[in-house]
């Protein structure tokens, strides 16, 4: 289990501005490569470009150009040559133990000329991870915005127990950002009317195009981004806080945006921040010794939850009612206890099927 530590630092920005800049270079020079030879081998990369990249680029440290070396062939290599990594100017580096150094409160840098030495301010809420978890890396980056360089240091601990408890399914929509399989429903209707002002105000300005339009705009343009921030994160603290649930059931939603569902819907689903939710509650989940597990969504929204009867007709808008059975809910509760037991069949066997979705409750090791 990892947790990221991000503090704000002040360095001087001739200095490690020029480095990012050089280690960008670097970077996509390896990418290059990568892409002309067809390999992310990381000896053949050392042998072909090292050499000739110290001589190019005299004043970055051998351990650091290793660094942006080994970055660049992962970052191929997760893509599969599909598509084309490249890094700006001031994009982050990726620091290691050879490229700094973590004492107590002190933090040094390797850079341009000696190392930089500075004295971090650890905030109350990450002193327990700052102090008791082991330090395994971190990266440097800067924020152009504000003008202010971050470095967010990496520390590791072990997953704690997996707990024993019930499985939840949950159901993600636009007009209902979470319902779960036991009734407890989270609203979009305060999300929606924010993210309208926003676009409204947006749109507004942009047709005035004036200097005081424009600083307007640019001192607006995160504050969307925090408030969903903030909602995720209130959103998946309450239903991951749950004492006695050990499993989230999730639809797999990671094609949702790839089909074409006309201009209006399909600009409603990329403002919604679904994977930051799902992130969200994934790693607040692993703390407590819970998981997050995926399920395929397919027909959930139309099957019934009590007859298993598929039918589109079964639902009108966030009415669900059964052709077959007559039964009768709300649509998104009825979807969210048809992932649970999606899930639940697909993974037990035999006779234990039925007895487990009636008393769907697991324990640590049973879906290992």
């Amino acid at each position: 289990m990892k947790r990221t530590v991000s503090i704000p630092v002040n360095l001087p920005d001739e200095r490690f501005l020029n480095l990012m800049n050089q280690c960008a270079s670097i970077f996509n020079a390896h990418i290059d490569w990568a892409i002309e030879n067809k390999t992310f081998n990381k000896n053949k990369a050392h042998k072909d470009l090292y050499a000739m990249l110290r001589l190019q680029y005299p004043s970055v440290p051998s351990a650091l150009l290793q660094t942006v070396r080994d970055n660049a062939l992962e970052a191929i290599k997760a893509t599969k040559f599909k598509r084309v990594p490249r890094k700006k100017p001031t994009s982050g580096l990726r620091y290691d133990k050879r490229t700094m150094t973590l004492r107590g409160h002190q933090l040094t840098l390797s850079c341009i000329g000696k190392r930089v030495k500075l004295i971090l301010e650890i905030p109350d809420y990450f002193k327990q991870v700052f102090e008791t978890w082991d330090f395994c890396g971190a990266t440097l980056t800067y924020s152009k915005h504000l003008k202010q360089f971050w470095v967010r240091l990496v520390f590791e601990s072990e997953n704690p127990q997996e707990i024993n408890g019930k499985i939840q399914g949950i159901d993600r929509g636009l007009y209902h950002q979470a319902v779960t399989s036991d009734g407890q429903f989270f609203s979009s209707s305060q999300i929606r009317s924010t993210q309208r002002r926003y676009l409204f105000n947006r749109r507004q300005l942009q047709q005035k195009g004036t200097r005081s339009s424009k600083r307007r705009l640019k001192s607006m343009s995160f504050r969307e981004k925090r408030f969903m921030l903030d909602t995720n994160h209130c959103v998946s603290k309450k239903i991951a806080s749950q004492p006695d649930v050990a499993v989230f059931v999730l639809e797999d939603l990671s094609s949702i945006r790839t089909q074409r569902r006309g201009k209006k819907m399909n600009k409603w689903l990329a403002s919604w921040a679904f994977f930051q939710q799902e992130q969200f509650l994934a790693y607040k989940a692993e703390a407590l010794g819970k998981r997050v597990v995926h399920q395929d969504p397919r027909y959930t929204s139309q099957k019934c939850n009590v007859c298993k009867h598929i039918k589109r007709t079964n639902r009108n808008k966030s009415r669900f009612q059964c052709k077959n059975c007559g039964h009768q809910t709300h649509a998104d509760l009825n979807a969210s206890r048809n992932v649970r037991d999606d899930y639940i069949l697909s993974s037990t066997h035999g006779t234990e099927e039925q007895g487990s979705v009636n008393t769907p409750y697991v324990s640590g090791n049973s879906f290992s």
